[in-house]
């Protein structure tokens, strides 16, 4: 009886209509808010060339020349011609996938929500689509790798998320040039309908959406691909109800109709579902995917260099660079880069969203692994430092300053953080100031000074039973640290205060 008062409270409460004023009203789902950290895979038929510099764009890069994946390609597969995209799928077997084997590696990473890439550009989705025989249930693995996926990791109890790039695959593909598959009708289930037939661009090698002046896409996508995006989002949200759906780029050159009207569905989900859900969508840096207020804001390899009053996440990935998915002779950020990512943005109201590669026969790498189990035992010991906290009124101190921010600006700076780089968090009374290293013996926190003489009631460090001496002055919080290091890359200094004056 008290779930169906419930459910009858969130039909009344959260009837969202396809407008965007409607939409706006929706909230960022309190999980969500706690949860701060998420895994997700890319992984198909891409996977098997293996070829970067970033895998997941292969099946673009193949078709042009001069490109290194066009050079790749056809010294190892011949011509695009002869061996085209789809000719990659049967080789992707998934042999060794296994979903629990996955699930189990997100939970021990720490990770509050996790998933698959769905469908990427290259028009292959990995569940049992009913528009295509072009998926991953029908070919290939033969397999519903969404559907396993979503078992095994809500019986860990994680959220569960789908990650859908799909609205890319109208500019995905060349269809002007005759000797490619692409331009095949037979195979328009996997490369679209052809479109771009009669003005290629004059450089065919520039990516998707701009031409080489920057100008907007003048090749609009169908009322049928309009309809086969919208389709396939309902698809994986009634089948498998997903708790996050992430947007990928290219949403933004979809009809307005067709994106209030997904967004107005999936949040009436929640009444129906009797849970939270939320979507988040892509910051180009001059514009946004969708208006302000619509879902949580997605910084693509990059983040804010101050705290912001609206919420919002990075995904970045375990590979150094670019390489969304696996790529034989990746070279990998570190441990320590990846739990001071986290650590920053949550003290800046933002959350992570770490990418791993799977081999193409399901196998995660060692190193994708050793990475998100050295960011699990961080979490096990300083885990109430980022989970189900706020931020502070200002993110941090130190010297280290972020010069570039934004969409992509990872790959534009390396941060090298100092232990006099501090971050911030709170949960209820409890101040926790997270030194980006191992601080020296007897260090200062500045931004305590404007405490009152007998606010502070303790002073711990995460992990380590020593007893800490600490003194508050007009300087800050001076802490002496013990000897006994008790994590790695980070250490969290929890400072208990009064709660009344």
């Amino acid at each position: 009886m008290e779930l169906l008062k419930d459910r009858i409270n969130m039909n009344t409460s959260n009837n969202y209509e396809p407008t965007w004023e409607s939409i706006r009203k929706h909230k960022t789902p309190s999980w969500f808010q706690k949860a701060k950290f998420g895994i997700y895979a890319h992984w198909g038929p891409y996977s098997v060339p293996a070829a970067g510099p970033n895998v997941t764009w292969y099946p673009y890069w193949m078709y042009r020349e001069p490109s290194p994946q066009f050079d790749y390609h056809c010294k190892n597969f011949g011509h695009p011609s002869k061996f085209g995209y789809k000719d990659f799928i049967p080789m992707f077997q998934a042999e060794h996938f296994d979903a629990e084997e996955w699930a189990d590696l997100y939970a021990r990473s720490g990770a509050k929500f996790a998933g698959p890439v769905a469908e990427h550009h290259d028009g292959f989705p990995m569940w049992n689509c009913a528009d295509t025989k072009w998926c991953a249930a029908k070919m290939g693995p033969k397999r519903d790798i969404v559907g396993e996926l979503e078992k095994s990791i809500r019986a860990k109890g994680l959220k569960y998320m789908v990650a859908m790039h799909h609205a890319e695959n109208w500019y995905f593909y060349p269809h002007w040039n005759k000797t490619f598959d692409t331009s095949n009708p037979e195979f328009s289930g996997l490369y679209g309908e052809p479109h771009n037939i009669k003005n290629p661009p004059t450089n065919a090698s520039y990516p998707k959406h701009w031409d080489q002046n920057g100008n907007e896409p003048q090749d609009k996508p169908s009322k049928a691909f309009h309809d086969r995006w919208l389709n396939r989002l309902k698809e994986v949200v009634d089948n498998y109800e997903p708790d996050y759906i992430w947007f990928d780029f290219g949403i933004r050159y979809l009809h307005e109709k067709y994106r209030k009207e997904f967004l107005s569905y999936y949040y009436n989900k929640e009444a129906e579902w009797n849970k939270e859900v939320v979507i988040s969508y892509k910051d180009h840096g001059e514009w946004h995917d969708l208006p302000v207020g619509s879902g949580v804001l997605d910084i693509e390899l990059g983040r804010k260099s101050e705290l912001t009053h609206y919420q919002w996440i990075t995904d970045t990935t375990v590979h150094d660079g670019s390489a969304w998915a696996y790529m034989k002779d990746s070279k990998y950020k570190s441990t320590t880069e990846l739990v001071q990512y986290l650590i920053d943005n949550v003290s800046k109201n933002g959350f992570m969203l770490l990418n791993i590669g799977p081999k193409p026969n399901g196998i995660i790498p060692d190193e994708d692994k050793s990475i998100l189990e050295g960011i699990g035992k961080w979490l096990e010991v300083n885990g109430e430092a980022i989970f189900d906290t706020e931020p502070w009124d200002q993110f941090g101190e130190g010297p280290t300053e972020m010069k570039a921010i934004g969409p992509f600006s990872d790959n534009k700076e390396k941060l090298t953080h100092t232990p006099e780089d501090i971050r911030f968090t709170t949960k209820n009374n409890i101040l926790y100031a997270t030194t980006l290293g191992w601080p020296s013996k007897e260090f200062l926190i500045k931004s305590c000074k404007r405490f009152f003489s007998d606010e502070v009631l303790s002073v711990e460090l995460l992990g380590s039973k020593s007893k800490l001496n600490w003194k508050l002055s007009n300087e800050g919080l001076h802490i002496e640290r013990p000897d006994d290091r008790p994590s790695d890359h980070a250490s969290c200094f929890k400072i208990t205060r009064k709660e009344e004056f």
